[in-house]
C-alpha cells in the first residue's frame, strides 16, 4: 500500500524528486526555496519523511528519496496529473488554471477516487500540460527532451511546463505554441540560432532561448512519412 501523506508531505517529495531529476542538491536550503517555506519548516518535513522511511537525510549531504520514498514522489505527481486532466476535461478549466487548483484538489482524494477518475477520463497518457502520466508502480518518469533538441524534419507533439511565466505563455498563445500541438521543425540556424516551425500550417520562428524552455514528444511515425 502506498504510505498516507499529507498535503506538505506530498509536495516535499514531490519537490525532491524534481530537484533531483534536474541534478540539483536536495539540500533543505533549495526545498525551502521550491516549497517556498522557511528553512525550519523545511527540516522539520524531512524529519518526518525520514521517520517513516522515505527519505535520507544526512547532515551535509542533503536529502536523497529511498526507493519507498521515490515510488511516493511519482505517485504524488502521477496524482496531481490526473487531476489536472480532470479539471481540464471535465470542468473546463484551462490547461495552466488546472496546475494551480490541482494542488489543493488533490490533498485529501481518496485513492480509490483517483483510480476512478484515471478510468473515467479513458486513462489519459499525459496531464493538460502535455507531460506523461506515469504507470502506478513507476519509480521514475522519463525525461522529455527538450524543442531546441529537435532536428529539421522531426515532428513532435509540444508540452509546456507549469512553471512557465504567464507573459511567455500569452506570448507562446500568439505562436500556436500550447499544449498538444503538433509541430515540425522546418529550419535549425547554427551557432544556437533560431528555429523555423510549422505550426497548425504557419511557419513559426522561434528563438533558442525560448525553445529550451518548451518540452516535446517525438512523433517517430510522422518523421518516417516525412522522410519517405
Amino acid at each position: 500500500m502506498e504510505p498516507v501523506l499529507s498535503k506538505s508531505e506530498r509536495e516535499a517529495l514531490k519537490a525532491m524528486y524534481r530537484l533531483t531529476k534536474a541534478g540539483t542538491d536536495a539540500h533543505t536550503g533549495a526545498l525551502a526555496d521550491s516549497l517556498g517555506v522557511s528553512p525550519g519548516t523545511a527540516t522539520t518535513t524531512v524529519k518526518r519523511l525520514a521517520d517513516r522511511g522515505l527519505v535520507d537525510h544526512r547532515p551535509y549531504r542533503g536529502v536523497e528519496l529511498t526507493l519507498t520514498g521515490r515510488r511516493a514522489a511519482v505517485a504524488a505527481i502521477r496524482r496531481h496529473r490526473i487531476v489536472e486532466r480532470f479539471l481540464s476535461d471535465m470542468l473546463g478549466y484551462a490547461w495552466n488554471e488546472a496546475d494551480r487548483l490541482a494542488g489543493s484538489f488533490e490533498a485529501d482524494l481518496p485513492q480509490e477516487v483517483e483510480d476512478r477518475l484515471y478510468v473515467a477520463l479513458h486513462r489519459p497518457a499525459t496531464c493538460p500540460h502535455g507531460f506523461p502520466i506515469p504507470e502506478p508502480q513507476d519509480r521514475d518518469i522519463a525525461d522529455l527532451p527538450v524543442l531546441y533538441d529537435l532536428e529539421p524534419g522531426e515532428v513532435a507533439i509540444v508540452a509546456v511546463p507549469g512553471s512557465t511565466d504567464p507573459d511567455v505563455v500569452a506570448f507562446l498563445d500568439t505562436l500556436g505554441l500550447r499544449p498538444g500541438v503538433r509541430v515540425e521543425i522546418r529550419e535549425k540556424h547554427p551557432f544556437d540560432g533560431p528555429l523555423v516551425l510549422n505550426v497548425e500550417g504557419e511557419d513559426r520562428t522561434v528563438g533558442e532561448k525560448l525553445a529550451r524552455q518548451l518540452f516535446v514528444t517525438k512523433d517517430q511515425s510522422n518523421r518516417k512519412e516525412h522522410s519517405a
